[in-house]
């Protein structure tokens, strides 16, 4: 099989730089915009010394991904660089993401449960940590996504609705009213009349990698699992606990700002515990009553 020798020019600090513009102007959000560029100047520093690469060079360093990281890291990576491909006028020289299949069941050993949540809340607060106890407790009763903390301002808590822009889609996170009153009582705590209500004591706004740093310091005091505690399972917590209660999976979709109702399906996949309990119900097993003669 012929292999392109299309060579295009090595990757400079420059071209990373004006590819972070492309993006901007490509309306993509501030966490993609920080991975692809990171994960491109990852790229660039694979073929450094060289002055042009080509698509066996694109080849080899997926290769050596595949060798190193598990296939959703790969794919986001590979993504990063296709997209840079595109930036340059060679998609030509893109390479295929690797195939996922579709997991069945819920790996309970990853997925945070309403007890563990609880625990965490718990924690925060007895390490007068009033500010992660408070943003767990956002993140969970709202279905936001992490990233989308730094939209919760005085005002629109106030009001009721938080109203977000992403990739060009708007959507709107509704606040109950129990969660609005204490949003509201940690913001006067805080002294926070108005504007962004987490941010940090410099008066930023607070990041996903803050957030995630903050959760994993409380999992000793907590007694939970480290592995179960991403910001990003709050989400899926809150996924799971909607359509326990409601089985509307078109209602979820639309509150969690999918376009698509199978990717809302992946957050409210079961343990594969209560498929088997389900199967055992079946009752299909053969009696045991010994061997049978044909004479």
């Amino acid at each position: 099989m012929e292999i392109s020798r299309r060579e295009i020019g090595s990757i400079t600090e420059s071209d990373i730089e004006a590819f972070k513009v492309y993006l901007y102007e490509q309306e993509r959000s501030d966490a993609t915009i920080e991975k692809y560029t990171r994960d491109v100047r990852k790229f660039s520093e694979t073929i450094e010394g060289r002055d042009t690469f080509d698509k066996q060079e694109l080849l080899e360093y997926k290769r050596e991904l595949i060798g190193g990281y598990k296939t959703s890291s790969v794919n986001s990576m590979l993504a990063a660089v296709n997209c840079y491909l595109e930036f340059v006028g060679a998609p030509d020289l893109k390479v295929k993401s690797l195939k996922v299949q579709k997991k069945l069941f819920l790996d309970e050993n990853k997925e945070l449960t309403r007890k563990d949540y609880l625990k965490l809340v718990a924690a925060a607060r007895r390490l007068r940590r009033p500010q992660i106890a408070m943003i767990m407790e956002t993140l969970a009763t709202t279905g936001a996504r992490v990233s989308e903390v730094r939209s919760f301002t005085v005002e629109m808590v106030r009001r009721g609705t938080v109203d977000i822009v992403n990739k060009g889609k708007e959507r709107t996170i509704i606040i109950t009213n129990d969660l609005r009153s204490k949003v509201l009582a940690y913001a006067e705590e805080k002294g926070i009349s108005t504007g962004e209500i987490f941010v940090t004591r410099n008066g930023r706004a607070i990041d996903r990698s803050g957030i995630w740093k903050e959760m994993k310091a409380l999992a000793c005091e907590a007694g939970v699992d480290a592995n179960k505690i991403y910001p990003h399972n709050l989400r899926h917590l809150f996924a799971r606990t909607f359509y326990r209660l409601t089985k509307n999976l078109a209602g979820l979709a639309d509150i969690l700002g999918h376009s698509s109702i199978s990717a809302t399906r992946i957050y409210t996949a079961s343990p594969g515990s209560s498929f088997k309990k389900d199967i055992s119900r079946l009752d299909l097993m053969a009696p045991d009553s010994g061997a049978q003669s044909c004479a």
